[in-house]
């Protein structure tokens, strides 16, 4: 008896799941990878629209994937939007039922340099003069005191460097490696989009 009871339960699931597959192969969506020019590339929000309605909604993953599904055949826009960066928009991707579009692993978005951080800095010796060809190096400071290292570059011929970052509130640890000298280190606070300005003095090279 309980065996002919389980039969009706079973059909059902098994019809449920065939109306779920219908629906999915009626239906298609659109996936992709974003890459920033600075920062992280997750938490992009993706907005689909068809014409000036919007149709789906998410955010992308820290790793900057996102799918987006459950979409008619059709005609669509997409729009990326991550504060600090240029917005992006890709127009007239067509959707087919069956699968997501792929829009590839290229979505990059650069810095709006209106709405961005600025650290430029100058290295100088114990004379005052400016230093070229500094190794300078960049770094997150995180909530337990632990220094990230996010990027490094040389300072220029008038001994100058500037790092160009997302306006979110942090602080960043600047360091100065010259060849044969100590490395010399200042914390810079950001809680915006400025432009934040340091100069580093180097210690005089030990005799």
């Amino acid at each position: 008896m309980k065996l002919h009871r389980s039969i009706p339960v079973l059909l059902i699931a098994l019809l449920l799941s065939a109306v779920v597959f219908a629906q999915d192969k009626r239906t298609g969506g659109v996936k992709g990878k974003v890459r920033v020019e600075t920062g992280t590339p997750g938490g992009v929000s993706v907005v689909v629209q068809q014409g000036e309605l919007e149709v789906a909604h998410g955010l992308t993953t820290k790793n900057g994937d996102f799918e987006l599904t459950g979409l008619k055949p059709g005609r669509y826009g997409v729009t990326l939007r991550k504060a600090g960066l240029s917005v992006g928009t890709i127009e007239n991707i067509e959707v087919k039922a069956g699968k997501p579009r792929s829009l590839g692993d290229r979505l990059i978005l650069t810095v709006d340099e209106g709405s961005i951080a600025f650290i430029r800095g100058s290295v100088f010796n114990e004379d005052g003069r400016s230093v070229p060809n500094v190794r300078i190096e960049l770094a997150r400071v995180e909530a337990g005191g632990t220094a990230k290292k996010l990027d490094g570059r040389l300072t220029n011929e008038i001994g100058s460097f500037v790092f160009r970052l997302a306006p979110e509130a942090a602080k960043y640890r600047i360091t100065a490696k010259p060849s044969g000298g100590e490395p010399v280190s200042k914390d810079v606070d950001i809680d915006g989009a400025a432009v934040y300005r340091i100069a580093i003095s180097l210690k005089p090279a030990a005799k």
